[in-house]
């Protein structure tokens, strides 16, 4: 390419970016989900987009999807950047910040977090290189109330519901009695079968006891009683009947369906369907030790979860000597609305988030135009000055491509010993009356807003 050759923009795989209208809706979103996590009494902690690589490969599954930062005028010898690399999620940043600060947080330590992360992955729909997750924790010294445990997808239900993102399902399971259940049938390695089972979603059940026959040696016996659990739903704590009468028994067993049973009777007055007992969800990744969890759309249920998370008995307290055991849960905020707006469901409105557009008609107007738009901004108006005097058929076409509601007309020239007289025109309804920058309010939605 010559030097002087113009780049040409093309965007790059896996890293989504709005136009204006589309991130205000994304912002609404955030500060909406903010103000619930706040609602429930967590407080916000932010972390470094980085952690030391020991810190991240933690989850040694997740290692090859590791970004690392790299100068390009790194000194030959300074090799402190390859000891870095960017989060790909908010969990272990977290227990790694409750670990460090041990001394100076109130436990049980609620905390929310959202940022943004990166994997290292192949995009396809719903999978990015670099997405926002809105994270919530609690954690606590030896136990954690299993109040938490029901608490976290009421949250997730209130927040998805509020944001109106179409029919959704909170699945919810309980690790302790897919492992019970497992060693209750004799198997020696239960979290092996847990990350066979896991893969359900995508490859079929079928293909899953094949697996369990082919890899960890099953007999057809315990294949189909797998399979059995597998298959079971509920939307109450009548599962509990369901799986004891496959005959298998266990203590661990026993504490998972008490657990279990616990949760779905919490989360009771939720909308019917809302919450399933689905005995398929397993969480693939091993530190998760109790309830967990998996929201899925109704409406594309070949889709990636839209919200995930359970119980961790020791993540956090493998930093310190301490047992810190913890539940979270996580909103994919971004795979949720990347898709609604590929479907044409988000509503998006105007393009920028200004209310008012102060006219400026001449060069004279520019000092009352400048002064009328403090007045409503003081006032908590948002408001704007066109940048330059210009025919006002200009101006209004501006306000009106930018979706901007009301147009601003202050006083032009000596009105001698009148009152100076402002007006306004709402582009919506287009009429136009007089009013007063010190009690004038605006009403109506903003051009284009649904």
């Amino acid at each position: 390419m010559r030097a002087d050759q113009p780049l040409r923009p093309t965007p790059l795989s896996g890293f989504p970016e709005w136009l204006p209208e589309v991130r205000m809706v994304e912002v609404q979103w955030l500060d909406h989900i903010r103000r619930t996590f706040e609602s429930y009494g967590f407080a916000s902690v932010e972390t470094p987009a980085v952690e030391a690589l020991d810190v991240l490969l933690k989850k040694g599954e997740t290692s090859q999807e590791v970004y690392t930062p790299q100068r390009l005028q790194a000194d030959a010898d300074d090799d402190s950047d390859a000891r870095l690399g960017l989060h790909f999620d908010l969990t272990v940043p977290f227990a790694r910040y409750t670990a460090q600060h041990f001394n100076d947080l109130v436990f049980p330590f609620k905390r929310y977090q959202i940022q943004r992360v990166w994997r290292g992955e192949r995009p396809q729909a719903g999978r990015y290189r670099e997405f926002v997750q809105c994270d919530i924790d609690v954690i606590n010294v030896d136990r954690v109330p299993l109040y938490f445990d029901a608490e976290m997808p009421r949250i997730a239900h209130e927040i998805l519901t509020a944001l109106r993102i179409g029919p959704f399902t909170i699945r919810l399971n309980n690790r302790k009695v897919l492992e019970g259940f497992y060693a209750g049938l004799g198997m020696a390695d239960p979290l092996a079968a847990i990350r066979i089972v896991d893969k359900a979603d995508k490859i079929g059940l079928d293909r899953v006891g094949d697996l369990l026959a082919a890899e960890l040696g099953l007999t057809g016996d315990q294949v189909a009683n797998c399979l059995k659990l597998t298959g079971i739903r509920g939307t109450d704590s009548s599962v509990v009947a369901e799986i004891r009468a496959l005959g298998v028994a266990n203590e661990l067993l026993d504490e998972g369906l008490a657990e279990l049973a616990f949760v779905l009777d919490a989360l009771a007055d939720l909308p019917s369907g809302s919450i399933v007992a689905d005995l398929s969800i397993a969480r693939g990744l091993d530190y998760y030790t109790g309830t967990v969890y998996e929201a899925k759309f109704v409406e594309f249920p070949d889709y990636g979860s839209i919200c995930s998370g359970g119980r961790y008995e020791n993540l956090a307290g493998s930093f310190i000597r301490r047992d810190l055991p913890g539940v979270g849960i996580s909103i994919g905020l971004t795979r949720i609305f990347a898709k609604l707006l590929a479907e044409g469901r988000l509503p998006i409105g105007p393009k920028c988030p200004t209310q008012v557009l102060v006219a400026v008609p001449d060069a004279e107007s520019f000092a009352v135009a400048v002064r009328t738009a403090a007045a409503l901004r003081a006032r908590g108006i948002r408001t704007e000055v066109y940048h330059q005097p210009d025919k006002l058929q200009k101006q209004l076409r501006y306000a009106l491509r930018k979706g901007i509601a009301h147009v601003w007309f202050p006083p032009v020239g000596d009105a001698g010993d009148e009152p100076a007289v402002h007006q306004v025109k709402d582009l919506v309804s287009t009429e136009q009356t007089v009013a007063d920058p010190q009690t004038w309010l605006p009403s109506g939605p903003a051009v284009g807003a649904p």
